[in-house]
């Protein structure tokens, strides 16, 4: 049977993209950030998860908000990355995992979630840049073994957006979709976005240190706490961008066994974000 063996945060913003391929690892703005990501690496180099799930959300390559689905899967053997600006070179294809995909879309539509199946799909920065974070070999090793991956689009842009009560349910009927998959396979699964910024407006900027160190302690085993808020409430506390912290908790509900944290970091600002990585190992 599949297994859940852990699950994932990290920030996506392009500026991420950017600094990796010009290799500002050193970079004193820079290096607070990218020292954090050892340690998440290696438990990955160690478990060697088969599969990825990628909750983000889109920031326009592929849905824009004349159609903005609400929550969205990739069923595709691969994923194409296409120019979005930004100044990020498109990189090399992602390998997908169509049967596990169908699954996942058939255990969530029988548990009545409305799902927009991608046969086709483009993915941006928020798939791509949590990827080269934790597989920084990907585009260096050409024929090398490569993670297979589904991407799970949450809207955050257009309201009205999925409420975080919501997103946490559709991690747990995840979780259950793939304890259901008959292949023995081992899955991780990424949360990306946030924590809190906002791009625009009076409040550009804007960074709430104290929320985002509460979401990241209480995401761990008192998740279901942080579902009482409303998007009015993370807009309001984290900034109008501040609510991709449902992606975080769509990965939270998928993690259904004794989860333990193994790694956090905290580090403000990067690019007027409050970035957060979170590696949480999910015990049967």
């Amino acid at each position: 049977m599949a297994r859940i063996i852990g699950g994932i945060t990290t920030s996506h913003i392009p500026a991420i993209g950017n600094a990796i391929s010009k290799q500002m690892f050193e970079d004193p703005y820079w290096k607070p950030f990218f020292d954090a990501y050892p340690p998440v690496r290696d438990w990955l180099e160690a478990e060697k998860p088969d599969v990825a799930i990628v909750i983000y959300n889109d920031h326009g390559l592929n849905f824009f908000l004349d159609k903005m689905p609400t929550f969205s899967i990739g069923a595709a053997p691969e994923y194409q990355n296409a120019d979005e600006g930004w100044g990020l070179a498109p990189l090399p294809p992602f390998q997908g995992t169509p049967d596990l995909s169908w699954h996942l879309i058939n255990s969530l539509v029988a548990e009545e979630f409305d799902i927009t199946s991608c046969q086709e799909m483009l993915v941006d920065h928020g798939f791509t840049v949590p990827m080269s974070l934790f597989w920084p070999d990907r585009t260096s090793q050409p024929g090398a073994q490569q993670i297979k991956t589904i991407p799970v689009c949450v809207n955050t842009v257009q309201h009205p957006l999925p409420s975080p009560k919501r997103c946490y349910k559709l991690g747990q009927a995840i979780g259950r979709a793939v304890a259901s998959f008959p292949e023995d396979l081992k899955v991780v699964v990424i949360g990306t976005g946030g924590l809190s910024h906002q791009l625009d407006g009076e409040r550009a900027g804007f960074i709430n240190k104290a929320f985002d160190l509460m979401c990241m302690e209480k995401i761990v085993n008192e998740a279901e706490s942080l579902t009482d808020h409303s998007i009015h409430d993370l807009v309001r506390e984290a900034g109008a961008q501040g609510a991709e912290f449902i992606l975080w908790l769509a990965m939270r509900g998928a993690l259904q066994g004794k989860v333990k944290a193994l790694h956090s970091n905290y580090h403000i600002p990067i690019s007027n974000t409050g970035a957060g990585l979170l590696l949480l190992e999910n015990a049967p």
